[in-house]
């Protein structure tokens, strides 16, 4: 059976705090100053629009999102959806969403640890961690590239 990955308790109490906030127009940044949108993916298995706060990184002109606390449920609802919503500050944007493969991916996320990212020490590597414990890091930390339609 698969490890059920779920984040802690007090980050799941701050997310219903920040998704108000950002319902209201608020624009928010999260650690390390990376814009916070609200995530909207129709559900895998109800098919229902669910919602969760994210913070985005840009590198290279390119828009990633990594999942800190592993294969949650809207990484799960990503990869099935292959499409989510983005909105920031009232302004709602359908884009296509990618899960990028595992060299790929840890690149991407070590950029994201060499910026300071503070929670980046959940994906359980360090700015001197080697490219191979990023590729490990990457199968339950997936990263995923937005791209506008």
């Amino acid at each position: 059976m698969a490890k059920k990955y779920k984040a802690p308790t007090f980050v799941r109490m701050a997310n219903v705090l920040t998704s108000t906030l950002l319902r209201a127009g608020v624009r928010l940044n999260g650690t390390g100053n990376y814009p916070m949108y609200l995530l909207t993916v129709r559900g895998r298995k109800s098919g229902q629009p669910r919602t969760v706060p994210i913070a985005i990184w840009e590198h290279n002109s390119k828009r990633y999102v990594g999942s800190v606390y592993g294969i949650v449920d809207w990484v799960r609802n990503l990869r099935a959806a292959g499409e989510a919503t983005l909105t920031r500050g009232g302004r709602a944007e359908t884009v296509n969403v990618r899960e990028l493969p595992g060299k790929d991916a840890a690149l991407v996320l070590r950029q994201d640890v060499l910026a300071g990212n503070p929670f980046a020490r959940n994906y359980g590597v360090s700015a001197s961690s080697s490219l191979e414990e990023f590729e490990q890091a990457v199968l339950t930390h997936p990263v995923f590239l937005f791209e506008s339609k």
